[in-house]
């Protein structure tokens, strides 16, 4: 009997080009689902790995990269009730350890990291939405606890995680502020938050002109490095609390101590990296389905197009800085 085969995109070794190949296709085993992949977003996570710059992703060679992903149900493995063939699903699902990812046409994927794709909109919309918005949603809903009311500032809220982080605090009820360039601008301000420019202005105005010094409620940090000291600077005193999706360098606590705030990490691959608390994974994607198909949510994707065959190129592009949103390639039937 002959083993179904299905094309995939490899890296055999890192800083080597990426090459498509015919692999066996997976089966659904217990708790799994057979996915027909559609459109797999692309993440600059995937570029570092593919760069081998990523230790922290625990990439096992060959790999298949790819941690997003937008698809139709082929199968269903034995004890799986939440999905049905033919459904249309989401999910950040792999792509890291030893997780196959989504840059193949086929993924047996563990159904608690899955939710139903919002119905209105696109599979390449879909795809790019899952790692950045549960990086969101884990570090101002899980760890935050935002709520109605609350000032809070967002280091970068034009980027991947910015912009969705921006978007959920808004559709929580708080009062949003996001740094960024002048010419993002526009960007910030059309997904309603107030814009602050960085170069422009130093924390300690900023902080003064919109919070009268006393400071922000939460301060999601989505750059890193001198950013995440500068959001040590502007927590509110007693009540501030500090996350990071990228604090991962050696920085002085003593600001936040001395404003009595507090400080949360978010580390998104936990789940697939370890098993545990990957339904979460799922639950989050069903509020964003929810957020989107209320309009409350809109992802950045950029408009050129990727196949199969061109991930290198696509992967070049987001080394290079020059993306314009998400970037998404389209899976071959």
């Amino acid at each position: 009997m002959n083993t179904p085969a299905m094309q995939a995109v490899l890296l055999n070794a890192n800083a080597t080009p990426l090459q498509v190949a015919d692999i066996a296709r997976p089966v659904a085993g217990p708790g799994q689902v057979l996915v027909r992949i559609r459109a797999s977003g692309l993440n600059p996570l995937d570029a570092k790995i593919r760069a081998g710059k990523a230790g922290h992703a625990q990439a096992q060679l060959p790999a298949i990269l790819g941690i997003d992903m937008a698809g139709v149900v082929e199968a269903v493995g034995a004890g799986v009730t939440g999905f049905s063939v033919g459904d249309e699903v989401y999910g950040m699902t792999g792509g890291v350890g030893s997780v196959q990812g989504s840059l193949a046409q086929y993924a047996a994927v563990d159904a608690d990291l899955l939710a139903h794709k919002p119905s209105n909109i696109a599979m390449r919309d879909a795809a790019a939405l899952p790692l950045i918005f549960i990086t969101a949603w884990e570090g101002l809903v899980d760890r935050a606890h935002v709520r109605a009311g609350q000032k809070v500032l967002v280091h970068g809220g034009a980027g991947g995680v910015g912009h969705i982080a921006v978007q959920i605090a808004i559709a929580f009820g708080a009062d949003v502020y996001a740094t960024g360039s002048a010419e993002q601008r526009d960007v910030i301000t059309g997904y309603g938050a107030t814009f602050i420019d960085y170069r422009a202005a130093t924390v300690d105005e900023y902080v003064q002109q919109y919070t009268d010094g006393e400071g922000f409620d939460i301060v999601y940090d989505t750059v890193g490095g001198a950013t995440l000291d500068a959001s040590f600077v502007a927590a509110r005193r007693y009540h501030g609390h500090v996350v990071s999706c990228l604090g991962w360098g050696t920085h002085a606590l003593a600001p936040l101590s001395f404003r009595a705030a507090t400080y949360s990490g978010v580390f998104t691959l936990m789940p697939l990296l370890t098993g545990k608390g990957r339904a979460h994974h799922g639950e989050i994607m069903a509020e964003a389905a929810r957020l989107v198909e209320a309009g409350k949510i809109v992802v950045q994707v950029d408009p050129r197009r990727f196949g199969f065959d061109q991930a290198d190129a696509a992967y070049d592009v987001i080394d290079a800085g020059g993306a314009r949103g998400k970037l998404v390639i389209e899976i071959p039937a």
